[in-house]
């Protein structure tokens, strides 16, 4: 399943630069995807800081030290603030996670600025039919367990757990968080955790009960018939009224 036929494009020319869409950007060298970023999920900062991996200092220092060079990452594994694997392990999460929510459908245009790099630099490259085929697994994935996106973005409104029912740790730390204020987005960046698997926890609790589901909206219904049009069948010319009723029924 092809998400964007641009990226598809973009991976067959090995492009290089950044494609920008309404979600957030993907960052590509040679036609493969080095980075993503989206408002709707944390950033590499916030996944390897929030648990104490890192000091926010630390990172801060790379940035200023190697992001003009666009040698952040390697700066963290020469400085010895992180092994290759854990950084590659993070980098990939990081990735795939700003890559569901900018590869999201989408109103707007979607651009590409040529030449266009990260700050961050290479870490591993990841093609984009990997990204791609991962984003799909990712929307099957939640409609599979709650098919109502509506929870994805409204604030999250803990529920009464029944008698008897439970909860794991994971989605106890998650509730905590949930003051019917703070979005699934919100949490995740609270937490430190990728925002698809904080989606996916909170879609699993709106299954079992234990949060509010918001109502989808509802579609405006149709325009009535003008009630005249249903009592002109006691005029003359009843050919000529009944095709301005069909014309006036086909235009609603």
């Amino acid at each position: 399943m092809t998400v964007s036929p641009m990226l598809g494009r973009l991976a067959a020319e090995c492009a290089t630069g950044a494609l920008l869409r309404d979600h957030g950007t993907l960052y590509l060298v040679d036609g493969r995807v080095v980075h993503a970023e989206s408002p709707a999920a944390p950033g590499l900062d916030v996944l390897l800081t929030a648990g104490g991996r890192l000091p926010r200092e630390g990172w801060d220092e790379a940035v200023d030290r190697a992001g003009a060079r666009r040698e952040v990452g390697r700066f963290l594994v020469d400085s010895g603030r992180l092994r290759d694997g854990e950084l590659e392990i993070c980098h990939l999460g990081a990735v795939f996670d700003a890559a569901f929510f900018a590869l999201a459908p989408a109103s707007g245009p979607t651009r590409f600025r040529y030449g266009v790099g990260h700050w961050l630099g290479t870490v591993r490259p990841v093609s984009t039919e990997a990204v791609e085929r991962e984003t799909v697994r990712r929307r099957e994935l939640l409609d599979s367990v709650w098919p109502y996106g509506a929870v994805d973005t409204a604030p999250v409104l803990p529920r009464p757990a029944a008698p008897g029912q439970s909860v794991t740790p994971r989605q106890r730390v998650l509730l905590a968080a949930a003051d019917g204020v703070r979005t699934p987005a919100d949490i995740a960046r609270r937490l430190g955790r990728p925002a698809f698997h904080t989606l996916l926890d909170v879609r699993r609790l709106a299954a079992a009960g234990l949060v509010e589901t918001p109502l989808e909206p509802v579609p405006a219904a149709p325009r009535a018939v003008p009630s005249w049009v249903g009592e002109v069948a006691a005029d003359p010319d009843i050919a000529l009224l009944r095709r301005l009723r069909d014309a006036l029924e086909a235009s609603l």
